[in-house]
C-alpha cells in the first residue's frame, strides 16, 4: 500500500500522549508540533487511528504544505497539489481556514482561493466546468502559520471526542479525550483501583473502563473516510475485527464514580450502559466528603468545580480545603487533580508532586498530581505515566 502522510491534531499539553498512542500502534516516526503530530503510514492507518486513538482530536490527511505571504502564491500552490487522487468527480469538498501569524491574515479570503484553485484542479483532471457536490464528504482545511500554508483532508468527521455513547450532556461536560489523558498521564492500570468523587456525567470512569478493557473508543461510531471510495471497506473490517479481538472484556475492573447531583448520575449509568462498561463500573450518589475506601492503595482521578462563576469561589476554597483532608486521609493514595483555579496547592495544603498545563476546551487548567508510595509488591505490568 502508498505510503500517506497525516496529521493527528491534539489540544495543546496532549502531544506527547498523542504520540505514545501512536508509537502503541506501530508508528515509530513521528514528528511532534505544538497541537499536532505528523507520520507517514499507509491508508489502513486511517482506519486504525480513528478507531484507537483516544486523545486525539482528528486524524488528518496532510495533502501538502508550501510557503505563501501573496494570494497568487497560495492559488498556485493549492493548485500544484494532487488534489484528483483523493476527491472524487462528485465530492462534496467544503474549505475550512484558520492563519496564525501570517501575512494572508483573511481567513474568508484565503478559503475562497483555496476552493477556487481546487475546482480548477479538478477541472483539468475530470475535463468539467462544473461539479455538484452531492457525494461523500471531504472537509478540507487551509492552515497558514508563520506564512506556511498546510493544506489537509479531515478523515474524521466529528471530532474524536464523539465516540458514540454520549447522547446526553450535562452541565460542563468534560471532553472525553480529556478524561481519557488524565487516566493516561496517570500510572493507574487496569488491575489498580480508581475513584472520581466528582463524576458527574461519568466520562472519567467510562473512559478508564474503555482504557481497562482495551476498548478501542472508537468502535461505536463512524468516520467520514468510511464514505469514501479512496479506502476499501475491508481496510475499516480488517480495523475493526482487529480492534474487537484485542479488547478484554472479561477483565475484572475497580471503577467507581459518586456524584451528589442524582440527576447527572442518571446520565452517568445511561452513558455506561451506552458505552459497553455497565457492569464494569460503580455509581453511587455520595458527598466527596464521605469518601472512603477498603482499599490500601488506589487512585483518585478528578476535575472538581473551579468557582468560575461569581459568588462561588468562597465555596470552591471550602471545598478545596475539605478535598485536602478527605484525600489527606487516604495517605498511601495518588491523587490527579485537574482545575482551573490558580490558588489549588494553597487550599488543598499541599504541593503537588507534579503539574503540567492542560486545556478543558478553552479553559487553561492544571493538572495537580500526587503520588503515594507504590504498592508493597510491585503490581503487574509497566507503568503506565506519560513524560515528556
Amino acid at each position: 500500500m502508498a505510503q500517506i502522510e497525516l496529521i493527528a491534531t491534539t489540544a495543546f499539553g496532549l502531544e506527547a500522549v498523542v504520540a505514545r498512542e501512536l508509537r502503541n500502534l506501530g508508528y515509530e516516526e513521528l514528528t511532534v508540533e505544538d497541537g499536532k503530530i505528523t507520520f507517514t503510514a499507509d491508508e489502513s492507518a486511517i482506519c486504525r487511528c480513528n478507531l484507537w486513538l483516544r486523545s486525539a482530536d482528528r486524524v488528518l490527511i496532510k495533502v501538502g504544505a508550501f510557503p505563501a505571504t501573496t494570494f497568487e502564491e497560495l492559488f498556485q500552490g493549492v493548485k500544484a497539489l494532487p488534489w484528483p487522487d483523493w476527491l472524487p468527480e462528485d465530492a462534496n469538498f467544503p474549505v475550512e481556514g484558520k492563519s496564525v501569524r501570517s501575512k494572508l491574515f483573511s481567513v474568508s479570503d484565503c478559503q475562497a482561493i483555496t476552493k477556487k484553485a481546487i475546482v480548477e484542479k479538478m477541472k483539468q483532471a475530470y475535463h468539467r466546468s462544473w461539479f455538484d457536490e452531492k457525494g461523500p464528504r471531504y472537509t478540507i482545511e487551509v492552515a497558514l502559520l508563520k506564512d506556511m500554508a498546510t493544506l489537509t483532508i479531515d478523515t474524521s468527521g466529528a471530532g474524536l471526542h464523539k465516540r458514540g455513547y454520549r447522547q446526553l450532556v450535562g452541565q460542563a461536560p468534560l471532553k472525553e479525550t480529556l478524561a481519557a489523558a488524565m487516566i493516561q498521564l496517570s500510572p493507574w492500570r487496569h488491575d489498580r483501583v480508581l475513584v472520581d468523587p466528582f463524576c458527574g456525567s461519568g466520562t472519567i470512569p467510562i473512559e478508564a473502563a474503555l482504557i481497562g478493557l482495551n476498548l478501542a473508543p472508537g468502535l461505536l461510531r463512524e468516520f467520514a473516510a468510511e464514505k469514501w471510495g479512496n479506502i476499501p471497506e475491508k481496510r475499516w473490517k480488517e480495523a475493526r475485527d482487529e480492534a474487537q479481538s484485542l479488547a478484554q472484556r472479561d477483565r475484572e475492573l475497580r471503577i467507581s464514580g459518586t456524584d451528589i447531583d442524582e440527576k447527572v448520575l442518571s446520565l452517568a449509568r445511561y452513558h455506561a450502559r451506552q458505552a459497553g462498561v455497565e457492569g464494569k463500573i460503580h455509581l453511587q450518589r455520595q458527598p466527596m466528603a464521605e469518601l472512603r475506601s477498603r482499599y490500601k492503595y488506589g487512585f483518585i482521578i478528578c476535575n472538581p468545580p473551579y468557582g468560575e462563576r461569581l459568588g462561588e469561589e468562597d465555596e470552591v476554597k471550602k471545598l478545596y480545603r475539605e478535598m485536602g483532608q478527605v484525600f489527606g486521609a487516604l495517605d498511601t493514595w495518588s491523587y490527579l487533580v485537574l482545575t482551573a483555579y490558580p490558588q489549588f496547592e494553597r487550599f488543598f495544603g499541599r504541593r503537588a508532586d507534579k503539574k503540567r498545563k492542560l486545556y478543558n476546551g478553552r479553559i487553561q487548567c492544571n493538572y495537580y498530581q500526587f503520588y503515594g508510595p507504590r504498592p508493597p509488591k510491585r503490581e503487574e505490568g509497566t507503568d503506565n505515566r506519560v513524560d515528556e
